[in-house]
């Protein structure tokens, strides 16, 4: 089972490869409200060499978005395919355009996902060198030393990444290749999802006569995107405010340690006015949109919305109501998705961070006034993220919606090391022991 799973991811960094020599790659965001796509042409001064520093600045080198198209997304509920035909025709659209508009033919795609139910672990691994400088070789025995929780059968590994080394008593190394030492220890930070969802989703893309080169999640995606360079080394936690979902990921180190999801996104605000008003969800939507708020003033009693509609009933279609009952819709929906995300927060013991810089970022995070009840809610130092500029990208994609896929397109550009980058003696393959996956980064950091 792990092997096989190694074996499909060893296959998609080699797509990757492949596509890279060509020079074109698509990346791909499959969100619950948009499918978006971007068209990236490597000017190939990638290099591929293992460690390459990933800081917010490195993905500038190297590429430039030649085409890029979103659609309204259709079958996905929760970050996940939800109706296999109408994501498989919103796909086609989107890559179609996108083509389009890049003028090419894109055959190989990284793929990001919402939702999925991830649940990290933390995994440890120890070995006694038989020479004294650090080898590649070393770093996969180490990697596979690491004992690997049972995390069930319907579970697949998304994300393992080496976060830190130690090499006898230093520890906090990034790359411990070339070094002196006897001992090297390892900490791997390991994100499993439902398996079924990779599978749809991959599916899907198969269908639309596209190679997956890779797969991420969204929210540490969106972190690579959306967190300066400070905030990846200090700590701090990215959340994405999606349609459906809601992801969390927590960084450190410039590694993500910790990854979680709530099941709810900007949809459930826009159905909540949809329900309070009586009105179709298309709508509620633009409502949201336009009058959204979740602090009322005195102001806000007398300021009236033309709800409209299209029903035909003209006393129903011509009604009014004031931005304060607006708001007193969308308050506590937007709080009880605030409180889930604290909940994350306190289960991955985000409190023992040095630093605890809170971003939101996604679209559900232009709510005016989101900021200030955040901060109320999470934790002081909350602010609002935009992805950071890539070139090429057009001005409509430059907002907090896109966090994830202009954060794809650093990842693709350059991925961090994962444990299947390294070639794993076979007889060596993770023991799966029962141990529980520890909250280690208490002790660690």
């Amino acid at each position: 089972m792990m092997t096989d799973l190694y074996a499909t991811q060893r296959a998609m960094r080699h797509m990757r490869k492949t596509a890279m020599q060509r020079g074109v790659v698509a990346v791909l965001d499959v969100g619950t409200s948009k499918v978006a796509c971007l068209v990236l042409r490597f000017d190939g001064t990638e290099r591929f060499v293992a460690g390459d520093e990933i800081g917010a600045m490195a993905g500038q080198s190297g590429f430039r978005v030649i085409g890029a198209a979103t659609t309204r997304s259709r079958g996905v509920r929760f970050g996940e395919v939800d109706a296999m035909q109408e994501t498989e025709r919103a796909v086609r659209t989107v890559i179609q355009a996108a083509q389009k508009m890049a003028n090419l033919r894109v055959d190989h795609v990284i793929a990001c996902f919402a939702g999925a139910k991830p649940r990290s672990y933390g995994l440890d691994g120890q070995i006694d060198l038989h020479d004294a400088v650090v080898t590649e070789d070393d770093v996969s025995h180490v990697l596979a030393a690491c004992t690997v929780p049972d995390f069930g059968e319907d579970r697949e590994v998304l994300h393992a990444q080496p976060i830190n080394f130690a090499l006898d008593h230093r520890s906090g190394l990034g790359d411990p290749r070339g070094q002196i030492g006897n001992q090297l220890a390892a900490d791997l930070h390991m994100m499993t999802v439902d398996a079924h969802v990779v599978g749809n989703l991959l599916h899907c893309i198969k269908r639309c006569d596209l190679e997956v080169a890779g797969l991420a999640s969204s929210a540490y995606v969106s972190g690579l995107s959306s967190l300066v360079e400070d905030e990846q080394e200090l700590g701090a936690a990215c959340i994405d405010m999606g349609g459906g979902a809601t992801g969390l990921s927590i960084f450190i180190k410039k590694h993500m340690i910790y990854s979680d999801a709530v099941r709810m996104g900007g949809d459930n605000i826009t159905s909540d006015i949809s329900q309070g008003l009586q009105v179709s969800m298309a709508t509620a939507e633009r409502i949201k949109t336009f009058y959204g708020g979740v602090v009322a003033t005195g102001m806000d009693d007398r300021d009236m919305i033309e709800v409209g509609g299209e029903t035909g009933d003209w006393e129903h279609d011509r009604r009014t109501v004031s931005r304060a009952e607006l708001i007193g819709i969308m308050r506590p929906r937007v709080e009880e998705i605030l409180e889930e995300v604290r909940s994350c927060l306190d289960a991955a013991g985000f409190e023992h961070l040095p630093s605890q810089q809170i971003v939101l970022t996604g679209g559900s995070s232009q709510i005016p006034g989101l900021e200030g009840l955040a901060s109320k809610i999470l934790g002081q130092q909350v602010r609002l993220g935009r992805p950071m500029r890539v070139q090429g990208l057009p001005q409509a994609a430059t907002g907090p919606a896109f966090a994830s896929s202009v954060g794809l397109c650093l990842h693709a550009a350059k991925p961090q090391d994962e444990w299947w980058d390294f070639d794993i003696p076979a007889d060596k393959y993770p023991a799966r022991s029962l141990k529980r996956a520890v909250k280690w980064f208490k002790d660690n950091w």
